[in-house]
């Protein structure tokens, strides 16, 4: 349903369709596995501007928190807290918008919040402003002092956890020669030892990445923007070992999300995306994309569907992927109208047991 035009005055928390979100209906239950996809969305209504986190599921659209600052929503493994961040601190709130608590503060800025495997710590980027270069950080679910996982002036981002926990890969940016720019993966447990520097490969830049079964999947390439940018995917073992190519050729591809079972990828190539088994067979395109879109995709719990956000110059849409039958549905759509509405630039997908 296009949001065009509509007031986010007009959105009201309904009690039982909330719930629902957390507590599927049985007669739902054999049908309908995956849980509801949350995002951030804002507008602008009479020069006010509104928004917060809002979910939807089986066409219910729910709004969880009425801060428009509230965006980068992301789900714990169990599915019953969303980690978000709002102007510059960490919070996190039940699927049904209760429970909200706030986990950092100050005058950095953290963002990207991430919560582990087994619930218990939330991983961030911090930026002691605007423009500095962040560092990884760690806070305990419940609060207390945040811990910074890699201190130094480096650039550390694009952070995520490996299925068990044990280790987080992430992208550790410095200045190569003739002060370009470099981008390597590193891996490092999350009480902050055994940093391990898994690529190096002087001015190609490694970003993107994603464990799998197998290890680690990757985008391997000139990551800037521009006509210069250009990327390939990789794969190689967890301790940086055995690189292969697995998608490369015609049309740069570029990591967007492993299936949970850590079997399949979804990746985006010139204007489609696209799902892959990780291994020698030929992928296949699921979705065309409009010219010079932007993408975020997830997959569902069961990785039997994808979520994804298609954002051109005129439009944003977010929309689900049957991955079966190749169906499509809307969930949610803006027109971007002189500004006045936007998605956030994260969604993630409720895991479901």
């Amino acid at each position: 349903m296009s949001l065009r035009n509509l007031s986010l005055r007009t959105l009201v928390l309904a009690g039982l369709a909330l719930l629902a979100l957390a507590l599927p209906a049985a007669a739902n239950a054999a049908t309908h596995k995956a849980g509801a996809v949350v995002f951030s969305q804002t507008q602008t209504v009479e020069g006010v501007e509104e928004g917060g986190l809002f979910a939807v599921r089986d066409g219910n659209r729910n709004q969880l928190t009425e801060n428009p600052a509230d965006s980068e929503p992301s789900f714990a493994p169990d599915g019953r807290t969303i980690a978000f961040a709002r102007e510059g601190d960490i919070y996190t709130v039940r699927p049904d918008g209760s429970g909200e608590r706030r986990l950092t503060s100050g005058t950095a800025l953290d963002s990207r919040p991430q919560i582990s495997p087994n619930g218990r710590i939330v991983l961030f980027e911090r930026r002691s402003a605007k423009g500095q270069p962040a560092n990884l950080y760690t806070v305990a679910i419940g609060g207390g002092p945040a811990k910074d996982l890699t201190p130094g002036p480096e650039e550390a981002s694009e952070a995520r956890f490996s299925p068990d926990g044990k280790t987080i890969v992430f992208v550790r940016t410095t200045e190569a020669s003739g002060g370009r720019a470099n981008a390597d993966l590193y891996s490092i447990r999350p009480n902050g030892a055994g940093l391990a520097r898994l690529t190096s490969t002087g001015r190609i830049d490694e970003f993107d990445p994603r464990y799998f079964a197998g290890g680690i999947v990757f985008s391997r390439g000139d990551q800037s923007e521009g006509p210069a940018g250009y990327a390939d995917i990789y794969t190689m073992k967890a301790n940086g070992t055995k690189v292969v190519p697995l998608v490369r050729g015609v049309g740069s591809a570029y990591v967007e999300d492993v299936s949970p079972q850590g079997h399949t990828l979804i990746f985006r190539r010139d204007r489609g995306l696209w799902l892959k088994q990780i291994g020698p067979k030929r992928g296949k395109k699921i979705a065309e994309l409009p010219d010079g879109s932007q993408t975020n995709s997830v997959f569902s719990s069961d990785g039997k569907s994808v979520a994804t956000l298609i954002e051109t110059h005129e439009s944003q849409e977010l929309m689900s992927i049957n991955l079966a039958t190749g169906r499509k549905s809307e969930l949610a759509g803006v027109w971007k109208e002189e500004g006045e509405a936007a998605f956030g630039p994260v969604i993630d997908w409720q895991p479901t047991r």
